[in-house]
């Protein structure tokens, strides 16, 4: 088991710092909303996550992956809502052009998001997520030994994902608060909304395209 867990850190270390939507969010809100809805966001990445590692670890994910129809629903409604967040962002990103003349003058003011609705977001990206579900019953296997249990195994795995998660999306809110002085101005705003939005769109249509 230790070997196991020695092993499955580092590797698992690689995906969790790979670029996703869930990452962007969690970066744009913080910048946007500060600290506090950032660290909600991730809160709700993260219950996405433990509800993906119970299902894994139960076996029912399986169904997901063998079932041709199943992937499909939860693929497109997954890319759906991402291609609704990217645009909406787009659109709030042109909205707000027009009262923007003396923008440069303005004092940078974090701008104020319900923290539910930032959790919700962060939940609704990862559980719409069907990559994150073929991983859980992907990747993890390759590392439970031969004779161990294999959902306790999976369970301390995820754990161990988990908590890896909590650590990076903790990094991306620090960064992200960090970045919010510059982020709330204006003119920055502006672009900072779209080049977030033309992202997620992009993932949404990754997302829709993709074959398994």
């Amino acid at each position: 088991m230790l070997t196991a867990i020695l092993t499955f850190v580092p590797a698992a270390a690689v995906i969790v710092v790979a670029p996703g939507p869930d990452t962007l969010l969690v970066l744009r809100n913080s910048a946007r909303a500060g600290r506090r809805v950032g660290l909600v966001t991730a809160a709700g990445t993260v219950t996405g996550l433990l509800v993906w590692a119970l299902v894994a670890a139960l076996g029912l994910a399986a169904l997901v992956r063998a079932s041709e129809i199943g992937y499909t629903v939860v693929r497109v409604c997954g890319a759906a809502y991402l291609l609704f967040l990217g645009t909406q962002l787009i659109w709030r990103s042109r909205r707000g052009r027009a009262g923007d003349e003396d923008e440069e003058d303005l004092a940078p003011v974090p701008v104020r998001r319900p923290a539910l609705s930032g959790y919700l977001t962060g939940i609704g990206t990862n559980l719409l997520n069907p990559k994150v579900g073929v991983f859980f019953i992907s990747f993890l296997p390759v590392f439970i030994p031969r004779d161990a249990q294999v959902a306790l195994t999976s369970l301390v795995l995820c754990a161990v994902f988990v908590t890896e998660v909590i650590l990076w999306l903790a990094g991306v809110v620090l960064l992200g608060h960090r970045l919010g002085v510059i982020v709330n101005r204006p003119s920055v705003r502006r672009r900072a909304e779209r080049l977030t939005g033309l992202v997620m769109v992009g993932f949404g249509v990754r997302l829709a395209i993709e074959q398994r």
